[in-house]
């Protein structure tokens, strides 16, 4: 029987594609939204742009490893996907395809792209089942005095379910931000309560939410009598006493110096792949998204066979939030961030992103997971279109007129704007 401790914990939270907590959730607000009008598309696999989530998911672990290597990461590829893929919903031109780069969408055309999503969203409400619960909700949020465009709230209703409600964002913006947050945490259960400040939604004009929650129990839980202590060498190489889960036996497989295992939840339409990266390599080891892929592809076939493998998973408990405007710039995204992005698609009330923040928390435990994950999409208004600055730098001319008769009332020359 072989042990293995999977250790790359940040990279099984972004497979999971959510984060978690605790606590019940409040009520809703009292709010009302209005929805566009779905259309429904033929039905297409979601599998390229699972594929896509991923690859983006991966991208963005690695370059938040890279920013800080000593650091947890938890995030949420679908949630991510979700919130960037309403603002690509409404985005043109080079900023278009700054993002469809960076969030790795297939080449679409308009058709397949809304039938994409819908099948991918499809896909997120059919997880939801006996012993594992999967909750997904989108929301546009705008400021009373500036609508979408129709055209925007019919292809985010077709594409993600989302609807439009109105929030004073351009007047008070902390009351708009306890409201979004009101939904967040209703639709997380609780889990994620202050997704967004008054300062996140300064100046803002639009706000695109997701809110993902999950709650899955092991297919064959954990006994908590076999947990265990042990020690845990942490990215800086310092030794740490964590506490391990013990259990098995479960499908693995290796490739690339990688090893791979797949832990179930309850109904077999889920399941956690926990990635042991190569012994000795540098404490931020990339993987690309087609070694996951072959992984999976090893594991689904070993599940038929008598899994072997035992694990020791440590106990894990993360929260994090996060802005990442800067990490999606650094990945190529630049050009979706205001004041350089076109988003006419959605209004032409706006400049394009303000700033992208993305909570999520993961809780690892004896009986199975619980994970949320929220992300919210600012979008700033469009700024005034100045002409040249014209410097009266020399000695010039003030003459104040009755426009309607060109009366002179008063005239001056300014020599020195120093002189009385």
């Amino acid at each position: 029987m072989t042990l293995i401790r999977p250790v790359a914990a940040g990279v099984a939270a972004a497979l999971l594609a959510a984060g978690c907590g605790s606590a019940a959730a409040p009520p809703p607000p009292a709010a009302t939204f209005v929805r566009g009008s779905a259309r429904t598309e033929p039905a297409v696999s979601p599998r390229p742009y699972a594929t896509a989530d991923l690859q983006f998911g991966l991208s963005l672990l690695a370059a938040a490893c890279a920013a800080e290597p000593g650091q947890n990461v938890v995030l949420s590829p679908a949630s991510l996907a979700s919130g960037l893929g309403m603002a690509y919903l409404g985005a043109r031109g080079p900023t278009a395809r700054a993002m469809a780069s960076v969030l790795h969408l297939p080449p679409p055309t308009a058709a397949s792209l809304a039938a994409g999503l819908q099948a991918r969203s499809r896909a997120l409400r059919a997880l939801d089942s006996r012993g594992v619960t999967v909750a997904d909700s989108d929301e546009v949020w705008a400021d009373p005095s500036t609508p979408p465009l129709r055209s925007y709230l019919d292809a985010v209703a077709t594409d993600y379910g989302a609807g439009l409600g109105q929030v004073p964002l351009m007047r008070q913006p902390g009351k708009a931000a306890a409201q979004i947050d009101a939904v967040v945490a209703a639709a997380t259960r609780g889990h994620i309560r202050n997704l967004l400040t008054a300062g996140d939604l300064q100046g803002t004009v639009f706000v695109l939410t997701d809110a993902l929650y999950l709650s899955a129990r092991w297919a064959s839980p954990f006994d908590p009598a076999q947990d265990t202590s042990g020690t845990f060498v942490t990215a800086s190489g310092q030794p740490v006493t964590a506490h391990f889960l013990n259990g098995g036996a479960f499908p693995s497989a290796t490739a690339s110096g990688w090893t791979a295992v797949s832990l179930p939840y309850r109904g077999g339409r889920l399941a956690m792949t926990a990635l042991l990266p190569p012994a000795g390599q540098p404490r931020c080891t990339a993987i690309a998204a087609s070694l996951v892929a072959s992984l999976e592809h090893s594991l689904a076939a070993a599940a038929g066979a008598a899994a072997s493998a035992q694990v020791a998973l440590p106990r894990v408990s993360l929260d994090a939030k996060e802005h990442l405007k800067p990490l999606l710039t650094s990945l190529g995204m630049g050009l979706a961030f205001a004041p350089a992005g076109d988003f006419a698609g959605l209004s032409p009330a706006t400049d394009g992103i303000g700033d992208v923040v993305h909570a999520a928390t993961l809780r690892v435990d004896a009986a199975g997971t619980v994970a949320s994950a929220a992300t919210g999409v600012t979008m700033l208004p469009t700024a005034v279109r100045s002409g040249p600055v014209i410097t009266f730098d020399r000695p010039y001319l003030m003459l104040i007129t009755d426009t309607r008769t060109g009366e002179p009332l008063f005239l001056a020359r300014v020599a020195n704007p120093d002189l009385p």
